[in-house]
């Protein structure tokens, strides 16, 4: 609950930042979670995805805590960077154990129930962040390492220390390439990378939009990031099994890129209000639906047990590239040229994102 309202909380008169320093804290956030998918996806195939993952928990709660008692400019842009470095190694191990734990029948599915899980937790996040924020913004700090410890424990219990990376097979090895060899999946990131830049704005300018330019609460605001976590735990499940198998996963991709791109536009073509702002929610979470559970299903398609793991850091790297431009250049382009300027320029590049996907989808047939 944390990430959304960052911007908001260093913005706020408790202490009293500009955007611009905002979107430099953010950035740092970004540069740390690169390094996280990096050395996570390399240590995902030497140790084994659970003792990653509870690493990244246990060590992601403590810094969580320690982050909101800090003062310093500088310290919090260290600490952002250390804490985002170890929390976000948890994605590449937690995509390698759904890749473990599912087939090639139901791996879409996997991944979408995991979302489910995450976005579920995100929709409870949110609604909460906002009442907390509403009344004191260490509260989101102290409930946010609390709920990574206690993700640590239930980990630890339900599973142990024991389950390592899948054995890796002589075929396996035969067949091995590095990640960054794969020509189309170079590609596939590229754009990936440009459909986070993207889709992140969502979780930082755009909230700072609806508080700063459109006046809305806080409490309303956590409101909107619940109504797209709830939508996705009640409708995605659904929707990617009545798609599963029909078609090439990419194949979906280009349309959700096209719907974000179209839910951004909005913000330039609607008055927005209230429902409306809802409406944009709406949009633009169908638009994640079509693409992002796909997305995992194509890299996974792509790698095997003997590399999975450098796989999925790779991916995981895409949108932590997304996630150190995103927020700062959205940020300062929000501050130096408007919002207005920001959603028009966001709203093609999305569209132009995913006419690239759809000519990678045309290559893959």
């Amino acid at each position: 609950m944390v990430v959304p309202f960052m911007t908001i909380y260093l913005t706020s008169p408790e202490k009293g930042y500009s955007i611009a320093e905002a979107g430099v804290v953010m950035g740092c956030f970004g540069v740390g979670a690169i390094l996280g998918g990096f050395f996570g996806g390399k240590a995902t195939d030497r140790f084994g995805f659970q003792v990653v993952q509870l690493f990244a928990l246990t060590g992601g709660g403590i810094l969580f805590i320690v982050l909101g008692k800090l003062e310093s400019f500088p310290l919090i842009c260290a600490f952002t960077l250390i804490l985002s470095l170890v929390n976000e190694s948890f994605r590449p191990a937690n995509a390698t154990a759904v890749a473990h734990y599912s087939n090639d029948n139901n791996r879409t599915r996997c991944y979408s129930l995991n979302r489910l899980a995450v976005n579920l937790g995100w929709a409870l996040g949110a609604a909460l962040g906002g009442l907390l924020a509403s009344i004191n913004f260490q509260l989101l700090f102290w409930v946010d390492g609390i709920t990574n410890l206690v993700a640590a424990v239930l980990l630890y219990r339900l599973l142990g220390l024991h389950v390592q990376a899948v054995g890796i097979e002589r075929a396996d090895i035969a067949i091995t390439k590095s990640a960054y060899q794969d020509r189309m999946y170079i590609i596939f990131i590229v754009l990936t990378i440009l459909f986070a830049f993207c889709f992140f704005q969502m979780f930082s300018t755009l909230t700072a939009f609806f508080k700063l330019d459109i006046g809305f609460t806080s409490l309303f605001i956590g409101i909107l990031m619940a109504i797209n976590g709830l939508i996705i735990t009640f409708i995605e499940m659904v929707i990617v099994y009545k798609l599963e198998g029909r078609r090439k996963a990419t194949f979906y991709i280009p349309v959700g890129v096209a719907l974000c791109s179209l839910a951004y536009l909005m913000l330039n073509l609607l008055t927005i209000t209230h429902v409306n702002a809802v409406f944009m929610i709406v949009v633009i979470t169908f638009g994640e639906i079509m693409a992002m559970p796909f997305m995992n299903a194509f890299w996974a398609s792509r790698s095997n047990q003997a590399n999975r793991g450098q796989y999925a850091g790779l991916f995981t790297i895409a949108f932590s590239i997304a996630h150190t431009a995103g927020p700062m250049i959205g940020a300062l382009v929000a501050q130096h040229q408007g919002f207005t300027f920001l959603w028009w320029c966001i709203s093609a590049l999305c569209f132009v994102t995913a006419i690239g996907f759809w000519g990678l989808h045309r290559a893959g047939r």
